[in-house]
């Protein structure tokens, strides 16, 4: 094949600015060739390099007492939990796939955050996921709908691996730009991790898994660029997944690192082999001498440039003591794997390729990766003002409601807000029987076998809140994620994050990044919830529009006793109802306002960081006190909704609750509707009253008793009437209805 005229235009076509193409000319003392042009424009596309957001980024608190790796060491955090024991999550985005090829998009987003966690060594034992889509009512949107639920079930179902949590939002501003963020939990012992590195002059660099095809090429490139309507001629950018071949490779892996054979091992996931060389040889001031031919392959034909670039599923690069290299191939073929010995480490730090007998690449590993010689930039920003009109929306001039019960029925209803029963019925939640708290509640949570122990995870993220007030909206996303894992039981260890933006480049579009990100940094120090690492998406835009700016928290948190493992549904009837929290107005960017007014407008709700640690803490001393039945925290549709819900969560037995508010000087739909933070709703034995109450005004905290459960409604003073068998019918068949 004739190679290319390597100019300007053609840099640009790859993603590349003038800049950054003269620059790897002085990298490389020469004019790249068509290969190596290749290698820069991935390992410097946003998806690789974080260029346009690692600044922002470096500002999030990245070290804890119980971290054991720093946030961006490795290829997921690890956080230490106890005998011996360290958790290891992260959480990424397969957005721009997911919008052209649902199916396959999500379910190679599922297969790759799992290689990340299990090679570090640890075992997956959850997963969950974060998804947004537009409304239902479009037929597109269905279609998107559809198959990225089926392909994230098929994926993690033929895995075995338990998806056991995560929400779903339905916007307008989604609709051809679905948010797709998977996310995955492991165990691992402290002896047993491994690291994503390559050194030792001449030990073997071996692939391990499937063969290299064409698909995928430039996927990182294609998730570094705005949709547009040229997007669906980009299938080939979508990986196509084998959960099969992964469950081999998962189990080929953790053998290896149990058998302390392996130098250092990384997925192959965005820009396949270039990512996996170049990010492994610079993390231990190495190179590699790699040839091509090698590599197994399943297309004939294939050049240098689309081996190196493909991005097919189920593959690694390890890098072998060299006295150990036929245990590994001993090992992969146990697990009937493909294991290639396409090279070896040297001393000297450069990426030598070969192909065909002859040189075709020779690139310093440093200089292509993020923390490296990759390219940092600081970008303009400016306060959109839309922000200042939104802010500054009157709330009184909205009409009174007059039909309580059915401005609940009409909240109720909101795809935000009614149970995604469809979606996670179609995941096998039950595998490994770890899992205590299955998806629908507030957060999930697994036993960790061998210990009294379970970890409670939870995926969080309102990205309405983010667009109306970036820098709170960040806030909250931590501070809900938390309130939901203190909600089952959970001491809040660490957070992952999936940051979810549009086009950096424009300065309205940074500045909500900036602040969002500040406010998550907020949040975290002050709930000293470390960022273990995460996963940056932006140009999340098409023609039509942007999404919401949306970062997802993915909170994991440690029950030490399983005995404190708290539900949210109502236990038992004659239990009293508690408000922890104090209610404002907070109305702004809320549920009711969307779906009673049709309107997305005002402020995100007011939130004290200092007041929602002290209220969480106190949660967790009224949980391990044993006087709570059930916990729920108050979020989209504020009390009302949480009423219902406590109330018919429990399918098999849904309890009912009468209740009486005071509400404060407010409009009664503002009281019942608003989302103030820092609100939890609990049930407790009218045995443990009195201590219950006196703890509270202990704390300087406020409780309300507001009622009692039984029943087969839930009624509150004299203006709302609900009855549990219209609520569930509402709650339970919503998406069923639309998509069956």
């Amino acid at each position: 094949m004739k190679e290319p005229v390597i100019d300007l235009d053609l840099a640009i076509q790859h993603g590349l600015n003038a800049e950054e193409f003269e620059r790897i000319q002085e990298i490389l003392g020469r004019m790249p060739n068509l290969t190596e042009l290749g290698i820069f424009s991935v390992m410097w596309s946003e998806h690789c390099s974080y260029k346009n957001s690692i600044v922002e980024l470096k500002k999030l608190p990245r070290d804890g007492k119980r971290l054991l790796v720093g946030a961006g060491e490795e290829n997921a955090g690890l956080v230490d939990i106890g005998d011996g024991l360290a958790v290891c999550f992260k959480i990424e985005s397969h957005n721009h796939p997911s919008a052209v090829e649902p199916y396959q998009g999500a379910a190679t987003g599922v297969g790759g955050i799992m290689r990340d966690v299990f090679t570090m060594g640890a075992r997956p034992v959850a997963a969950l996921n974060s998804l947004r889509f537009g409304k239902l009512d479009k037929a597109r949107n269905r279609y998107l709908f559809d198959g990225v639920v089926r392909g994230i079930a098929d994926y993690g179902n033929c895995l075995g691996i338990p998806t056991i949590a995560g929400e779903v939002y339905f916007e307008n501003c989604y609709d051809t730009n679905p948010l797709v963020n998977a996310m995955t939990v492991g165990i691992v012992k402290h002896n047993e991790t491994a690291s994503a590195i390559a050194e030792g002059d001449g030990n073997p660099v071996l692939i391990i898994g499937s063969r290299t095809g064409r698909d995928g090429i430039h996927g990182a490139t294609f998730a570094s660029e705005e949709l547009s309507e040229d997007s669906e001629d980009k299938r080939p950018n979508v990986q196509v997944g084998d959960p099969f071949a992964e469950k081999l490779l998962l189990e080929a892996t953790l053998e290896m690192i149990q058998a302390d054979i392996l130098v250092g091992i990384q997925d192959m996931g965005a820009a396949g082999i270039t990512c996996s060389t170049t990010e492994m040889s610079a993390k231990g001031n190495s190179g590699m001498v790699v040839d091509l031919n090698k590599v197994p392959i399943r297309e004939e034909g294939m050049s240098a440039y689309e081996i190196l670039l493909s991005e097919s599923q189920e593959r690694m690069l390890a890098v072998v003591k060299k006295e150990d290299k036929q245990r590994a191939f001993d090992i992969c073929a146990k697990w009937d794997l493909l294991c290639a010995e396409i090279g070896h480490v040297t001393d000297e730090p450069l990426l030598k390729i070969f192909h065909h007998g002859e040189q075709v690449a020779e690139v310093p590993p440093f200089d292509c990766v993020l923390g490296g010689g990759a390219p940092v930039y600081e970008r303009d920003y400016k306060r959109p003002a839309y922000l200042d009109e939104a802010q500054g929306f009157d709330l009184h001039s909205l009409a009174p409601v007059s039909d309580m019960n059915q401005a609940i029925k009409t909240v109720l209803a909101s795809g935000n807000i009614v149970s995604k029963r469809w979606v996670y019925e179609q995941y096998d939640t039950m595998v490994q029987t770890n899992t205590t708290i299955y998806p629908g509640g507030d957060a999930a949570v697994v036993r960790i076998k061998g210990t009294n122990k379970a970890l409670a995870t939870k995926v969080d993220g309102n990205g309405r809140y983010v667009y109306l007030n970036p820098r709170r909206g960040g806030q909250i996303a931590v501070a809900e994620a938390a309130r939901n894992v203190v909600a089952t039981g959970g001491q809040p260890l660490a957070i992952t994050n999936c940051l979810n933006f549009g086009n950096p480049y424009k300065p309205e579009m940074f500045y909500l990044f900036r602040e969002a990100v500040a406010g998550m940094g907020d949040a975290c120090r002050q709930f000293d919830t470390p960022v273990t690492g995460g996963n940056v998406s932006l140009y999340n835009e098409s023609p039509e529009s942007a999404v919401y700016p949306t970062p997802t928290i993915g909170m994991v948190g440690l029950i030490d006793d399983i005995s404190h493992i708290t539900s949210a549904y109502f236990r038992k009837e004659g239990d009293l109802i508690y408000l922890i929290g104090e209610t404002f107005n907070d109305i702004g960017g809320s549920e009711f306002l969307k779906e009673f007014y049709g309107k997305i407008t005002g402020d995100a709700p007011a939130l004290d960081l200092a007041l929602e640690e002290k209220t969480q803490q106190a949660m967790l001393k009224a949980i391990r006190s044993g006087w709570i039945a059930s916990a729920h925290d108050l979020a989209d549709g504020g009390l009302a909704i949480a009423l219902i819900e406590s109330a018919i969560v429990n399918r098999k037995h849904p309890i009912g609750a009468n209740v009486t508010v005071s509400y404060n000087g407010m409009r009664p739909e503002w009281f019942l509707f608003s989302e103030s933070q820092s609100r939890f709703l609990v049930s407790i034995s009218p045995e443990y009253r009195t201590d219950f109450e006196t703890f509270w005004q202990d704390q300087g905290l406020p409780c309300q008793n507001i009622g009692t459960t039984g029943g087969d409604r839930v009624t509150i003073n004299d203006i709302a009437d609900i009855a549990l068998a219209d609520a569930a019918n509402i709650y339970f068949n919503q998406i069923s209805n639309i998509m069956d």
